[in-house]
């Protein structure tokens, strides 16, 4: 999803209510966020599917990426050299435990 084009992607409530079919197909083709105003003011910002799904998918990546450091930060941890060993042994008759 790219940035607003603001002279594209800002369309009046009014304006979005008598065009609205037309507007949403063309949100479908070009994927861009549209800000619908209302007096004036920013009032609601629309999205294609598939770019809520790209802005859903973000948020999970971050959302991740911060429990890892988290993890990090609280020493929640496990050596690679440890997991290594441990996925190494896996269906064999010495399989090891978890490491921890």
């Amino acid at each position: 999803m790219r940035d607003v084009n603001v002279a594209d992607g800002i369309v009046p409530l009014g304006e979005f209510k008598a065009k609205a079919a037309q507007i949403l197909r063309d949100l479908g083709e070009s994927n861009e966020p549209l800000i619908i105003t209302q007096n004036g003011r920013p009032a609601a910002v629309v999205l294609s599917p598939a770019a809520f799904e790209e802005v859903r998918e973000r948020q999970r990546l971050l959302e991740a990426v911060a429990e890892g450091i988290s993890d990090l930060d609280e020493g929640r941890v496990v050596e690679q050299k440890d997991v290594r060993t441990w996925l190494k042994s896996w269906g064999s008759e010495t399989e090891l435990e978890p490491p921890r």
